[in-house]
């Protein structure tokens, strides 16, 4: 099995595309991907990008999925240190690496700055490797 962490704009596309995650894979987010994928959706729909009945569908498919979320104190003292180690003044993308760090095998992301910045400290992973089966 293979323990993907992924951020809230990869939850989106997966909401959006619809598309079978392998069986072997496990998904896994920070308890904060819920607040961020509800605003993301929120802001679409109120740009005119999407329709409010899209955007809560998207977020009831997101709700649906197999992500084992997760919050606790260590994952927060973790986030505070990788967002000490990286210079970052905010802890929301520090709680995705912190994760990926303690239990999963490679982040998944859509933003290549965020990727390119934790280069060497997570495994970062295409999100097409979703889809594949290991092996």
């Amino acid at each position: 099995m293979t323990r993907y962490v992924i951020d809230a704009r990869v939850a989106i596309r997966l909401a959006v595309e619809e598309r079978e995650i392998a069986e072997e894979h496990e998904l896994l987010a920070p308890t904060l991907i819920r607040s961020q994928t509800l605003s993301l959706l929120h802001t679409a729909a109120v740009r005119g990008e999407i329709t409010k009945r899209v955007a809560e569908n998207r977020l009831d498919r997101i709700g649906a999925m197999r992500i084992r979320l997760l919050g606790d104190r260590v994952l927060r003292s973790n986030a505070w240190k990788v967002a000490d180690r990286l210079g970052w003044s905010d802890t929301y993308d520090a709680e995705y690496i912190a994760l990926t760090v303690l239990q999963a095998d490679a982040f998944i992301t859509l933003d290549a700055e965020l990727a390119a910045s934790v280069e060497g400290v997570v495994r970062t992973a295409p999100i097409d490797d979703l889809f594949r089966a290991n092996g």
